[in-house]
């Protein structure tokens, strides 16, 4: 038997049990380890999530780690008990999009793992082997669960594009942010500066990397060469933008639920700022992740703050309403 949370509708789910599912051609079953529950999950709970982006009634999660238990026909066995992370958009692989290496953009349209197909709140879960980015023998599940907020804060530093001694900044210390100034430490910056209000998310920061660490409300104008945004606060981008030196680049991650704080197109021009974004994470930045976590250079393990049981779904997506300093990535064991 496989369990499974089904969310019905949003504030209502409950608790599935069924067979455990049989893989059709290119597909795999992957016996999940853990589960992260991050802002997406909790805004699909409690509704607020666009409805192009989500289908009911849905079994939630798109953060996973776990062990290829089976395959379907097509693919090869030799995966079998191979662990492994998955990408979550279901591309079609023809599109221009696709063609050029933005599989994230697939013009076939939003078909995401976790929002409009089942995902891994569950015991099992079904993955196109194509998505699939197998890991070393013996990788630490329990981590492995952030490589795909990895893999967004990899895009968002791919695009970035920063060069040894460079200055640079990141906005915003959640759990996006953390693994971006990780990511940005690996670039040997001069400066690694973040800000957040949070004060005791400082000491996981400077253990990533960070070499100064500002509540936003005590930043000057840093002149910094990059900064990447990722809070998805109200005034998040227009505080980054104002940390850029003229000339330097800003690149957007966070989508507020509100309505945002203008950037000045006037301030924009007339600092020649590049500024670009990031919407989920590409194939690329998927490799560029899982790269950088078996080499050694992403160290994931701490970030993980909680670990609930699958049956307290609810209690976990609370949890991170509440948010607080001691609450990081929380994660669901089947």
């Amino acid at each position: 038997m496989s369990r499974s949370v089904l969310l019905e509708q949003p504030g209502r789910h409950r608790l599935i049990k069924g067979e455990v599912p049989t893989p059709g051609a290119g597909e795999v079953l992957v016996r999940v380890a853990a589960a992260g529950i991050c802002g997406s999950d909790r805004e699909l709970y409690e509704g607020g999530r666009p409805e192009a982006y989500r289908t009911f009634p849905i079994v939630p999660g798109h953060e996973w780690s776990g062990t290829i238990a089976d395959v379907g026909p097509g693919v090869d066995p030799a995966l079998i008990g191979l662990p492994t992370v998955g990408e979550g958009f279901v591309s079609c692989q023809t599109c221009v999009r696709c063609r050029e290496g933005d599989t994230n953009l697939c013009h076939a349209g939003y078909d995401e793992i976790g929002f409009t197909r089942p995902g891994a709140f569950a015991d099992h879960l079904i993955v196109p082997a194509r998505l699939l980015h197998p890991l070393p023998p013996g990788t630490d599940l329990r981590a492995a669960v952030l490589l795909e907020p990895a893999a967004v804060a990899a895009a968002a530093v791919l695009r970035a594009a920063p060069l040894p001694g460079e200055r640079v900044g990141v906005v915003g210390a959640g759990t996006l942010g953390l693994l971006t100034i990780q990511l940005l430490a690996a670039s040997s910056p001069a400066e690694l500066i973040v800000s957040d209000p949070r004060a005791g998310r400082e000491p996981v920061a400077r253990a990533g990397g960070a070499t100064a660490y500002f509540p936003p409300d005590e930043l000057g104008e840093l002149d910094l060469d990059v900064v990447v945004e990722t809070a998805g606060a109200r005034d998040s981008a227009a505080a980054a933008a104002r940390q850029v030196r003229k000339g330097g680049r800003l690149v957007l991650t966070g989508i507020p639920g509100v309505e945002p704080e203008m950037l000045s197109p006037s301030d924009i021009v007339g600092r020649q700022l590049t500024i670009t974004s990031v919407f989920g994470a590409s194939s690329a930045a998927w490799a560029h992740a899982v790269r950088a976590f078996t080499a050694g250079l992403l160290d994931l393990g701490p970030l993980v703050t909680h670990e609930l049981p699958l049956e307290d779904y609810p209690e976990a997506v609370a949890l991170l309403g509440r948010g607080g300093d001691d609450v990081g990535k929380i994660i669901l064991r089947p």
